[in-house]
């Protein structure tokens, strides 16, 4: 049942129960509507209340019919409200923890609203590419303001009922309950309240007869247009937002209505609306594990132990110290602690000095947090997570030490960002209690955790490690075991194409630029130079040796070789000035490439910046590919997440996988052949992958 009908007295209170936030699939909308008839038909019915079960009154539309014909099925969310405008009997909103989206429209068509505080109140559409298209951007503005509501709606973010209720004129709510325990009973009072108030049949208020104007509309909305312009030139549905709500402000309601119908139809159907609803779906799949049930017992993890005060080891400690998780960081030696203790200290003042961290939530933080420099301090621990030198020899002294200390069933993690986590495990008698915690830097900052499953990681530890991504706010995707996992193991082959485009006639700034212009955060090379180059030149010295017939530039050992590992140096690809991170073109890098090309024979030819932006985004298509092949992710749409979070790809454009569904895979697999063809290009890479060529062959999609 999606929505409960009940009768208190001479009130029906329709229940909406669809969790976990009562979604407004079609169920849950038939439910309303047949609860409204029910309580129209009932002589003892004088009044309605409308709610919602469990944790929310409505967190809107139901992801399960996203993008669905489902979603328009009668009766559709227009028609609900619709239904509830012209009930004869008063119909009370009781708005609790979440209303937003569809569910917030929903209640702006009752004839009257109560909140309890806390309620987290928005028109969150603009996030999806959207804007509100059940009449959110036309009611809105009539019990809030023009700037208020608009606010809300091109921003999406959630305003608190108890700050809503304090703004100077507003109508969005009646009434404020005392807490949520007592919302129902003093809905209940409240709709028996007006009932009576309208028992001479006089008209019930609607949000739609409201005015709707302001007092300087065209220069405030010019002035509206100028600022979300430069906020979202990306998208476009924050400036439709813009133009909806100044309709609401010149056309009569319904006239506004149809004209907001129009632009979210419209918006549908655009490349970031698609990209944006792909992620908002992908996002949560991610943390669905095909043969992990999500009903898996998860182990407690009430403290943490961090093995390394280092840049890693600090952010994350910071992670588990935010969520109120206490934390233990080892070091070999005490100036390593206090240095990682100081750092820890010092992101903290920052986010105080501008007002990000109240100063009594950062003390509290940090007496969370403890030291040691002996192992056997750590036996309490329920997960230990690793972060030190990337080595793995390394990592094998620690885990015989933690093998030796640590109590049974805790878990045991290592941040490691390339090696083998299953021979890691093998370092110790409980190869089912260690998982690869991939974070990225800096890491309490960074979204992404990728977690590594290890053949004999148990159930339950990955079950555990999920959950507690979710606590610590990071979108964990899950990866088997591979040189590089997921994300590092894509990026190497776009490193690898970003340098044979050198040899073939671009130069460092050219290819930075068009994949920039693409929208990537950052290019190939000036990515290269923040890292580090000599991180690069260490992954490819071991790759000589492990592979020796696979194919490199040598432009960027050269560079390695003249010392310029990039910002930290002063010199990388490009030229640095002291306390500036301004990429300058380099003549001595220009000068190098060069005199490398003729040293090679190759003659320098003329290079699009389409060729550019394909070889680089079908490098990643094609190794992503691989990777689905290979069973090392299980679905697509977790490589657009490990790309969107850790990787700096452009968020409209949906990630690498998605990108190269609405292109279309049979013209991706036509330039991967064409890349084949290039002499100075790796023939053996562009060889598409099975699944591309699997999925051209049956016209279907990585989704």
């Amino acid at each position: 049942m999606t929505a409960e009908y009940r009768l208190h007295g001479d009130v029906a209170v329709i229940s909406l129960n669809n969790p976990p936030v009562n979604g407004l699939g079609h169920a849950t909308r038939q439910g309303i509507t047949d609860g409204l008839a029910k309580a129209q038909a009932d002589q003892a019915v004088k009044a309605i209340v409308l709610t919602g079960a469990g944790k929310a009154f409505s967190g809107g539309a139901d992801i399960k019919e996203f993008g669905s014909p489902k979603a328009l099925q009668e009766p559709n969310l227009l028609s609900v409200i619709l239904a509830v405008e012209n009930t004869s009997k008063p119909v009370v909103a009781a708005l609790h923890t979440v209303a937003m989206g569809g569910g917030l429209e929903l209640a702006l068509g009752c004839h009257y609203r109560i909140a309890a505080p806390g309620c987290s109140v928005a028109l969150p559409e603009v996030k999806l590419g959207l804007i509100p298209g059940a009449g959110g951007t036309q009611r809105l503005p009539r019990v809030l303001g023009v700037e208020t509501a608009l606010n809300m709606i091109v921003s999406g973010e959630p305003v608190k009922s108890e700050l809503l209720a304090q703004q100077p004129g507003q109508k969005l709510f009646d009434r404020m309950a005392a807490s949520a325990d007592s919302l129902l009973d003093e809905a209940l009072a409240f709709a028996r309240e007006v009932a009576a108030k309208h028992a001479d049949g006089s008209a019930l208020p609607l949000v739609r007869n409201l005015p709707c104007k302001h007092p300087l509309g065209d220069a405030y909305f010019q002035f509206a247009r100028n600022m979300v312009t430069g906020m979202a030139k990306n998208f476009p549905a924050p400036l439709k937002c813009v133009d909806a709500v100044e309709a609401a402000t010149r056309k009569k309601f319904d006239e506004g209505m149809a004209y907001e119908r129009e632009l979210f139809t419209n918006l549908m159907w655009t490349p970031e609306c698609r990209a944006l609803r792909h992620i908002f779906v992908a996002e949560r799949a991610a943390s669905k594990i095909p043969d992990v049930p999500s009903d898996t017992p998860q182990r407690a993890i009430q403290s943490v132990a961090v093995i390394g005060a280092g840049t890693m080891g600090g952010g994350i400690a910071m992670n588990f110290l935010n969520a109120g998780i206490p934390v233990k960081i080892l070091e070999m030696k005490q100036e390593a602690l206090d240095r990682g203790i100081a750092t820890i200290r010092k992101n903290y003042e920052a986010q105080v000095k501008k007002g990000k961290l109240k100063a009594d939530k950062y003390e509290q933080r940090m007496a969370l947090l403890s030291t040691t420099l002996d192992y056997a301090d750590l036996k309490g621990a329920d997960l230990i997570i690793e972060a030190v030198f990337e080595d793995l020899g390394v990592k094998e002294a620690v885990f015989r030490k933690l093998d030796e200390v640590a109590k049974p069933g805790a878990i045991l993690a290592s941040n490691t960002s390339t090696l083998d986590v299953d021979r890691i495990a093998a370092f110790t008698k409980r190869p089912q209690d260690v998982v690869g915690m991939h974070f990225f830097s800096p890491a309490n900052v960074m979204k992404l955790l990728e977690v590594v499953r290890g053949k004999a990681t148990a159930k339950d530890v990955l079950a555990t490690v999920m959950g507690v991504a979710k606590k610590i706010r990071k979108t964990a995707v899950v990866s088997g075991v591979c040189d590089g996992f997921i994300g590092n193991r894509m990026i190497e082959q776009y490193s690898r194409q970003a340098g044979f485009l050198l040899e073939e006639g671009a130069t460092p700034q050219q290819v930075d630029k068009a994949i920039e212009k693409f929208g990537f955060a950052m290019g190939p090379f000036r990515m290269g130079d923040l890292a580090g180059n000599d991180i690069g030149w260490a992954i490819r010295k071991r790759r000589y040796v492990e592979k020796p017939g696979l194919k490199y530039s040598k432009t960027a050992d050269l560079l390695c070789e003249m010392g310029r590992f990039g910002q930290k140096t002063g010199a990388g690809w490009y030229d640095y000035q002291p306390g500036k991170r301004d990429a300058i073109p380099s003549k001595l890098v220009t000068d190098m490439i060069e005199q490398y090309r003729k040293d090679q024979g190759i003659t320098p030819r003329k290079i699009s910046d389409e060729e550019i932006v394909q070889r680089l985004v079908y490098a990643l298509v094609n190794e992503g590919a691989q990777i689905l092949e290979d069973g090392i992710a299980s679905k697509a749409s977790d490589i657009d997440v490990v790309y969107l979070t850790g990787y700096g790809f452009p968020v409209w454009r949906g990630g690498p996988m998605h990108y190269a569904d609405q292109v279309g895979l049979f013209n991706v697999m036509q330039s991967m052949q064409r890349f084949a063809r290039n002499p100075q290009d790796d023939a053996e890479f562009w060889q598409p992958a099975p699944l591309i060529r699997k999925l051209v062959a049956e016209g279907k999609q990585f989704s």
